[in-house]
């Protein structure tokens, strides 16, 4: 998935198997393999495999592309694999988020309307435990109450090859310093979200995602993103 992709539009398919993909990850917490998604959609393989290769594309999931089952990384905002934050709706473990930026934007999804999902993560620092509590968009509650994503990898960096590097470098951490003691860890320097600002970060997506079904492909844009994040940037030469 490179950066600058000119605009296009999914293919009928791609949006069939798109909202299959969404709605079989929020009812079962995990993916599909081939056999599953060839049966909801009627799809061959080969053209299964060319569609989750449009919608890697279009950045709406990860395809491993070396696989010939096309497994699936990630379908944003989920992870295929354990990552940093946990999800847990109405109390019981569904799934795990892709990143912490994209866990603020999960309980938007149209099945999860009105449920409570807690995201249980960790200072990347310390790894001391981190919560956030979301229903419908909504921060709830958060511990520590200065808990803030933290960004160590410039959108300049983001989508080169896919985005499993990029979401891997964004954290929660539990305050400022701990966000300092962490760029001391990883020798890199990062920009800080709070939650409030990660949420407008997000805001698109979660007003997008299963709610418009033709929603077109995103693109990665580095400096367009960089101008509209409305953080502080200097970390990034911004």
């Amino acid at each position: 998935m490179p950066q600058q992709v000119p605009e296009f539009r999914f293919s009928d398919d791609a949006l069939r198997l798109r909202q299959f993909l969404y709605e079989y990850w929020c009812a079962h917490g995990h993916g599909p393999n081939l056999r599953a998604a060839h049966q909801a959609t009627g799809l061959p393989r080969a053209r299964l495999i060319e569609v989750y290769r449009e919608l890697d594309l279009g950045l709406i999931c990860t395809v491993d592309q070396a696989t010939q089952n096309a497994n699936l990384l990630k379908l944003q905002p989920f992870s295929s694999y354990p990552s940093q934050v946990e999800v847990f709706v109405d109390g019981k473990f569904h799934s795990f988020a892709g990143c912490a930026m994209e866990s603020v934007a999960l309980s938007r999804m149209p099945p999860l309307a009105g449920k409570e999902v807690r995201l249980e993560s960790y200072c990347a620092c310390c790894l001391a435990p981190v919560t956030v509590v979301t229903r419908d968009g909504e921060v709830l509650s958060r511990s520590p109450a200065l808990v803030l994503i933290h960004v160590s990898t410039s959108p300049r960096e983001w989508n080169t090859t896919n985005i499993v590097c990029m979401c891997d470098s964004m954290n929660y951490v539990a305050d400022a310093e701990h966000a300092a003691a962490y760029e001391r860890q990883v020798s890199r320097r990062g920009v800080l979200f709070t939650l409030e600002q990660a949420k407008r970060f997000v805001a698109d997506t979660a007003a997008n995602r299963m709610w418009r079904y033709d929603w077109p492909p995103a693109r990665v844009v580095p400096e367009r993103i960089i101008k509209a994040l409305g953080v502080d940037v200097t970390s990034w030469g911004g």
